[in-house]
Formats: C-alpha cells, structure tokens, sequence
C-alpha cells in the first residue's frame, strides 16, 4: 500500500500542481498570491524539506519549532530548511543541509520524491521551494537547540482526514494580522507552512477521491 501511495505521489508532484487554488485557502485576509518579475532585484531563496515517514501505522512530517529569541521567525512552526547559501547549488541542497544542520537528517537517509509549488512572500521577498522526501521508517532525530526549539512529530493523515482551520491574530513584524491557521496541540501553524501544507492535502485528496 505505501509503495502505491509513494509511486502515486511522485507522479503527482510532476505533474500540474495545485498550488494557486491550495495556497489561497490559507492566505492572509487582505493579501495576495503574487510572485516577482524574472528580473527583479534582490530575490532570495530557500529550500525546505517535507519529509513523509510512516510510523505505528500513521504517516508523519516533521515540523520544528523556532527559538522564542531568535531574530527572525521567533517561536514559529516550520520545516526544515533555510536560506540558499553561497555554497549551495540549488535550493534542494539548501533544504538538505539545513535539514541536517537542524534535526539530524543525513542526505542519505531520505530519499527526495518531488517538489511541491513554489511560493513567494512578498514581505520577506523570498521564494520558498519546498521538497518533498521518502524514509521507510520513523527516522531518528537530532536537535539543534541553538536553531530549533522543538520538533513537532505531525499526524498528517490523521489531520487531513479532518481538516480545518481557524483565524487568529498574530503580531508580526509589519504589525497585527489576522491569520488563517491550523491549530495542533496548542501550536499556530499558519503562513507559508501552513499554505505549503494545505497544497499537500489538495493532492492527497485527489489520490483517494481516485478508483483503484
């Protein structure tokens, strides 16, 4: 069954993506999917790893908590990855070795499947390319307490069987704003986490809307 649900996916992730119609579900009231012009100045760019893991009969990802004191992103629910930098050569090697830096990942333990859509944040002007990774098994975890705060093991099957979501107000740094979010176990999952996961839900309900 996992192997089917492995093969569905990669073929999925290569094909027409969801990703305006998942990412807007999830968006800031009053804000808009936009995505820069090919020759605009300063664009940056991560890499992050949505990595799949079966465990218990369950299906999880990983997402980690960010320190309270850091300088960017305090206290937020992400995954693993980072920022494009110098010495990497794509944004995949950036999610690969941010993942490594941060949990413990080794490249070699995982296997990347596909990529999920491309998503701009016009008030960071990053543009986020998140990966989508295989590992048979629950992996084991090393945490880097000076970049993550903790890492949260997310039922993803169980959630999408019930999905939904709330609004609530965070405080960022261009002032409050009203929020779309996830709620799980007391966490706000919401922003380009939350826009990155809805697009994987809109796949996944397409495979088992799908006969066999």
């Amino acid at each position: 069954m996992l192997n089917g649900f492995v093969k569905f996916l990669a073929e999925a992730l290569d094909g027409e993506l969801p990703g305006v119609k998942a990412h807007r579900k999830l968006i800031s009231p009053g804000r808009e999917l936009s995505y820069p012009a090919d020759d605009a100045p300063e664009i940056k760019h991560s890499g992050v790893l949505f990595l799949l893991f079966p465990d218990k009969d369950r299906l999880f990802t990983c997402l980690i908590k960010r320190p309270s004191s850091m300088k960017h992103h305090p206290g937020q629910i992400g995954f693993p990855g980072g920022k494009v930098e110098k010495n990497d050569s794509s944004s995949q090697m950036a999610a690969m070795r941010e993942a490594e830096e941060e949990v413990g990942l080794t490249s070699g333990s995982y296997r990347i499947i596909g990529k999920l859509s491309d998503l701009y944040i016009q008030v960071s002007n990053f543009i986020i390319h998140p990966y989508v990774a295989w590992v048979d098994r629950k992996p084991v975890f090393t945490l880097n307490n000076s970049e993550v705060e903790d890492i949260i093991l997310f039922p993803i099957q169980d959630f999408m069987e019930n999905e939904h979501f709330a609004e609530t107000e965070i405080m960022t740094f261009t002032g409050l704003v009203k929020v779309p979010y996830y709620p799980f176990n007391g966490e706000i999952i919401w922003g380009a986490t939350a826009m990155i996961l809805s697009e994987y839900f809109e796949i996944i309900k397409h495979y088992q809307s799908t006969p066999e």
